[in-house]
């Protein structure tokens, strides 16, 4: 029951790429008359529609999303601005006494709402300095080797082109002797101002691996080529963080034709499969997600039920 004065209560939905977390959240988010707060890290990009999955609008007339569509391509955002513009929204929803479904497979968003920021060590300019001049002078594969070769646990959940987070990961290794991974672990999340169900979508590896290359496909079909050449029309350098994503930089290949369309329909799915793995790996660490299946929203139902009338 959500009574003025007790803690808001959040309901993640969460899982890797094209596990159908949105098909369940609009359901179960429409049965309880509640809201969502997508907590994907490219849905916020306005002009990207295709290439991340967003909502259609037939659901998000059905039920109302937040934080799709709030910036621009070549606009700074990140976790702190997620928490921030987050923290608000759930504060207007549950004044309105509204269940509040937090949406999506960027787990460093759902960590960072449900359990605040990990702050570490502060920035040295010396340590950063180094490691973009190694990155100007050897490439991401060569800098993505070296936190491999220092951090393997880092390694396995940050993504091979975040540099950001990479040398974030070395910088906090080289400052404090220890994995950053093993930094958030200890972090003190005592202090999190939400009650929340965590409910996780999960398939067998091989149902999920032949998904993710059908919803490829499918995406190919929608204009997902012809989505990017209008980015790069725009204006929209190839180099931008989103622009780096999965499926952009793909098609970014294809346009300026280092790979043929078939090349980089293969790598689109090859990379989107290995994405999905290492989400399953951030939350799999997680032991207060409760896994369901797609099919099983009549759990979900059930679970929310409960968590709700407490």
């Amino acid at each position: 029951m959500i009574t003025p004065g007790s803690k808001p209560r959040l309901i993640a939905i969460v899982g890797p790429t094209g596990v159908g977390k949105t098909e369940m959240a609009v359901k179960l988010a429409s049965d309880w008359h509640g809201e969502i707060i997508s907590a994907d890290s490219m849905q916020v990009y306005r002009m990207m529609d295709i290439g991340t999955a967003k909502p259609s609008l037939e659901e998000r007339a059905l039920v109302r999303h937040h934080l799709v569509d709030i910036v621009d391509p070549d606009e700074p955002f990140n976790a702190a601005a997620f928490i921030r513009m987050a923290g608000e929204i759930i504060a207007v929803l549950h004044a309105e006494k509204k269940p509040v479904f937090v949406v999506g497979g960027t787990g460093l968003y759902i960590k960072a709402l449900f359990g605040g920021l990990f702050k570490g060590p502060d920035a040295d300019k010396r340590i950063r300095d180094f490691y973009r001049q190694e990155l100007q002078r050897h490439g991401k594969a060569y800098l993505y080797g070296k936190l491999k070769e220092k951090d393997e646990q880092a390694a396995v959940r940050i993504d091979a082109n975040d540099t950001v987070r990479i040398i974030r990961a070395l910088e906090v290794l080289e400052l404090s002797g220890e994995s950053i991974v093993k930094k958030q672990k200890t972090h003190d999340f005592g202090d999190v101002p939400y009650e929340s169900l965590k409910i996780g979508l999960r398939l067998e590896r091989e149902t999920l691996y032949d998904r993710i290359d059908e919803r490829t496909d499918g995406m190919i079909r929608e204009g997902l080529m012809e989505e990017v050449e209008g980015l790069i029309d725009r204006g929209y350098h190839e180099n931008l963080k989103p622009m780096q994503s999965l499926g952009y930089k793909h098609m970014v290949s294809c346009i300026k034709g280092t790979h043929p369309l078939e090349e980089g329909i293969r790598m689109m799915k090859r990379d989107t499969r290995r994405y999905a793995k290492r989400q399953m790996t951030w939350f799999g660490a997680d032991r207060e997600i409760e896994w369901i299946t797609p099919s099983d929203a009549g759990i979900a139902m059930r679970r929310i039920e409960s968590f709700l009338s407490q």
